[in-house]
Parts: C-alpha cells; structure tokens; sequence
C-alpha cells in the first residue's frame, strides 16, 4: 500500500494554499478526515476538507469571499482557483438527543475534534506545510490493518448518530476492510435504532452503495444483512436467503446469493432507479414461493407481486415520484423480455420504443448473467434495435384525426380507437400508404 501526498493533486493544492494562509496568520490548520485517509491508501481524493483553530469570523477576515454554510458548527465555504473547500473550526460535540445532531457544539482544539468523529481511519489530519499526518486516534495503524473502528465505544459513537451504522458498511465495503469486533456488535445492538433516521437519509446512503457497483455494491448489502441493518431498512429481502430455487435455471444458488450476484454486475455509477430495481427485481420471490406436486419451487406472479412491494419501498424512501415509476416498471417487466422474440412485429416494436427500453434491457442482462448465463433474448433485442431505426419504430401516420373526420367519422373515443388501430396494422407491415389506410378504415369501421 503505498502512501500519496495529499497534497500532490490540483484540489490538494489549492487546499494546501488555504491552510499555508490559515498558518502564516498563526493559525493551526490541517487537511482532514477523507482526504487524509485516502492518501494513506495510495487513493486521489477529489475533495478535501479543512480543519483550523481560527474561527469563522477570522476566517472571514482571510478570505472575504468565505461563506458561512454551518454556522452553527463553525463551517465556512472557501473558493480557491475555481474550487470551495470547507473550512470547519475545530469543534466538541454534546448531547444527540435526535440520534443525528448534536444539541449545542463548542470550539475546540484538534484532540477534541478527532474524538468527536465517527471512525478512527476518518479521524487524521494531515498538515501540507510540515508534510506530517497528525493521528491522535491510531487511525494509521486501522488503516495498515485494514480495520474499521470507532473513535471511542462503538455504542456511544453509534447512540449519537445512528446513520453511522449504514456508514460502517459502506464504508467497509468501499475500503475493503473489515470490521472491528467491539464495533460490529455496537451496530447489532443498535440496529432497530436505524429507523429514527430520515428516510432520506437512508435512500442517500443506500444509493452511494448501490452507485458504487461492482464487489462494492455486493459487500455492502452482505455487511447490511449480517449486522442487522437489512433486517430494519429493507426486511422485505430477509425472505430470499436460503430461498430455493430451479436449478436448471439458478444453479448460482438461493435468491439471495442471485441477488448480491446480480448487485455485484452493477457497474459503477448506474442509474439509482435501475441499482434498485436490480436489488429488487426478486422481491416478490419470498411471498409468492411454492412447491407444486413434484416438489418444484414456483414463484406464480412473482413480478406483478414484487412490483406492489417495490412501490411501497420507493415510497418509504422517500424516492422522487419519476423514480419510483421506474423502479416499479422495470421489476414488474423483469419477466416480459424473454417473450420477445416470440413477439408479433408491432408489439415488438412498440416495446423496443418504449422510453425506459434500455433499462430494461440493461436489467435483464444482469438477472441473465447472475444466473443462467443465457444471454440470447438480449442479443435478439441488440439486433432487432439496430434492424430497426427511429423512423420504422415511430413511422408517421399515414392518417389523422382530421382525415377521419373528413371521411365522415364523429368526434369521439371511436377516432383515437380508429388511429391506434391504423397504427397497429401499420407496425404489422400491412399498410403503407394514407391511402390503403383509409380503405382499411372503410372496411373495418362503417361511417356515420
């Protein structure tokens, strides 16, 4: 593992130009938290954050463009060469009464402000000037071990902000460590605390595991679970592990071990309604589970189930309502796509239009390949596409609503039936022209 300087990349830089300020003026001021810990990872940070002994208003005073954007915990928006950096006053920590913010926060000196952070590998501060990390926690030595630990008990730590039991995991899973005994049972004990947290809050971190993809995505739902965390948040997938199902086409094993397979075909940076409907796509799996006379697991109406269950998740999380239309949309149509190439001309068309297509696509691929393997459905779907352009998709109409009514229909429902009829013999390659069109109409619907 080797160490990089935090201070090397042009975000570090412009940071290290803050803090040489902060210290001429004779001030203390480090690099803190994220960006320290990552360098010590041998990882680029992108963003940098600040710590100093100098107060905002003084802060103020040597940066006058400085905004306050946490007053009440002594934080201040720095611009610097294009980027703002987060400039915080070292700062203790009371009582959380709300298991997510402190009461009152005090200014502090740089001992109290390690002791006040979640984990110890969050908890260095580095200085770019003298080019030493300050560890006042044992931080470094985590991270050379690749633990995660709190700062301090883990049940205090955790009792003050239960969002930083999700945080484990993810953190965790994203750092490739493990977690440190004495912590992971704080986050067991504690676990049905998670529900206090604003469901907003739980969507964030769920989505920053979720977008991660990869093994990633896969560790932190296996870290969710086996710390008691899934059970609170999401007890609906507590039901698909040791879940059966057909060989023939799950040899991977239970739907549990499908699903973190699937999360693990995520690739980084999905879209959150596709990561979550991937997460979710077999939800209705453990409601609707069955053996029939030969012993053979049925799972009857699993995605018309699993789509009313991924609704009322959408909803807990408090997803945007375009969202939530998506997700439940893609679980229910999990199992549409293997009909396709059975599908006549003008229903394959029409679902190869449809505006959430390619994430239906993208999601079949990854239930495929986290199973059977099969992926000849989705390379029909890849040739149809390209054996198909915009203009024979959407093809214009060949007639209006105008047309018909010159032709002596009555203004009504019967018109809009008349033209999706036109459009559908259309698709189907049986009408070419406005004028084969309009003797169709004649011969199938009398005139006024």
């Amino acid at each position: 593992m080797k160490e990089v300087d935090p201070a090397a990349t042009p975000a570090g830089r412009a940071a290290a130009a803050i803090v040489r300020r902060l210290q001429r003026a004779g001030f203390r001021a480090y690099f803190a938290g994220g960006a320290v810990r990552d360098a010590l990872l041998g990882l680029v940070a992108q963003d940098v954050d600040i710590a100093t002994s100098a107060r905002p208003e003084q802060v103020q005073r040597l940066f006058p463009r400085a905004r306050a954007v946490g007053a009440a915990f002594g934080v201040m928006l720095v611009p610097r060469r294009g980027r703002r950096f987060e400039v915080a006053t070292f700062r203790a920590e009371g009582r959380y009464s709300d298991g997510r913010h402190p009461d009152a926060v005090r200014y502090a000196d740089e001992a109290a402000d390690a002791r006040r952070r979640d984990f110890t590998a969050n908890a260095l501060f580095y200085d770019p000037v003298g080019r030493r990390v300050l560890d006042l926690v044992g931080g470094r030595a985590d991270i050379k071990r690749k633990l995660l630990r709190t700062v301090g008990a883990g049940a205090a730590r955790f009792a003050e902000d239960h969002l930083r039991m999700l945080r484990a995991a993810r953190f965790a899973a994203a750092l490739g460590f493990r977690i440190e005994s004495r912590t992971a049972a704080a986050v067991r004990k504690l676990a049905p605390r998670v529900k206090r947290v604003s469901r907003e809050r739980i969507r964030e971190e769920l989505s920053r595991m979720l977008s991660a993809g990869g093994a990633v995505a896969r560790r932190s739902f296996e870290l969710l679970r086996e710390l008691g965390l899934l059970a609170v948040i999401l007890p609906e997938l507590e039901k698909l592990p040791g879940l059966e199902q057909p060989a023939e086409f799950h040899p991977e094993g239970d739907c549990w071990e499908h699903t973190l397979r699937a999360l693990e075909l995520l690739p980084a940076g999905a879209d959150f309604a596709l990561a979550l409907a991937v997460l979710l796509h077999d939800v209705g799996k453990g409601v609707t589970a069955r053996r029939d006379r030969t012993g053979r697991m049925r799972f009857n109406r699993h995605a018309q189930r699993g789509a009313r269950m991924a609704a009322r998740i959408a909803r807990r999380l408090a997803l945007a309502n375009a969202e939530r239309e998506t997700v439940v949309e893609l679980v229910a149509g999990h199992m549409r796509l293997v009909d396709l190439p059975r599908m006549r001309p003008a229903k394959l068309k029409r679902t190869l239009r449809a505006e959430r297509f390619a994430l239906h696509l993208a999601l079949h691929r990854i239930d495929c390949l986290a199973s059977h393997g099969d992926l000849s459905v989705w390379r029909f779907a890849r040739r149809a596409l390209r054996a198909a352009p915009p203009e024979v998709l959407r093809p214009p109409r060949l007639v209006t609503g105008h047309d018909l009514l010159a032709a002596g229909y009555p203004q009504g429902p019967l018109i809009g039936e008349m033209l999706r009829a036109v459009e559908e013999e259309q698709l189907e390659g049986r009408l070419a022209s406005r004028e084969a069109a309009l003797a169709w109409v004649r011969g199938q619907f009398r005139a006024r």
